[in-house]
């Protein structure tokens, strides 16, 4: 019994002299919270604050005689992407995605949805937020926007529409190769 008494007391000793001996050192630890803190400010940041449905609008000129035809539709999708800065670090994405459902020489229906973010992007070279703004934004928009058309193209009793995906970082790199290629050859022409 003394044997565990005698650890118990040696157990209690070392973990007083631990207390002091931390307690002793708070400027070394007070300054390696500062670097660590200092090194999370300068870290690239990506958040987002939230996803919205800033617009949307649905318009079935044809109806209602479509509804009594047996139409195939042919889809036309067009999409725009758009950006502001909200404050410093702070991004509003707009994602505006117009799709006209047309058989032969008839309207059948026009669907325009403004899917829209709010994004915290900081620490990002130039070229970095274009690309985030271009591709990542987007990206993380459209399903939302795809999710919106097909709830108005349901309510509206018409036959399910299927958008495919797009790969908006491909596209953004895309059009930065693009814009590359014309700079280069206009520079050339001069």
């Amino acid at each position: 019994m003394k044997n565990k008494s005698s650890k118990k007391q040696g157990n209690g000793h070392n973990m007083l002299q631990e207390s002091r001996a931390m307690s002793q050192t708070p400027t070394s630890n007070k300054s390696a919270n500062r670097q660590t803190t200092h090194a999370e400010q300068q870290a690239p940041v990506f958040t987002i604050q939230r996803i919205y449905l800033k617009n949307s609008s649905f318009d079935a000129p044809s109806s209602p005689a479509v509804f009594q035809e047996n139409l195939k539709t042919e889809l036309d999708m067009q999409v725009q992407m758009s950006n502001s800065k909200l404050s410093e670090g702070v991004h509003e994405a707009v994602l505006k995605v117009t799709v006209n459902g047309k058989s032969a020489d008839k309207i059948i229906f026009t669907i325009e949805v403004l899917q829209a973010g709010i994004f915290t992007i900081q620490n990002f070279e130039p070229d970095q937020l274009n690309a985030i703004l271009g591709g990542t934004c987007p990206n993380l928009l459209f399903p939302y926007a795809r999710e919106a058309i097909s709830d108005l193209v349901s309510r509206a009793t018409l036959p399910l529409l299927y958008l495919t995906p797009i790969n908006f970082d491909a596209v953004y790199t895309q059009s930065i190769q693009k814009k590359k290629l014309e700079e280069t050859t206009t520079v050339a022409q001069q």
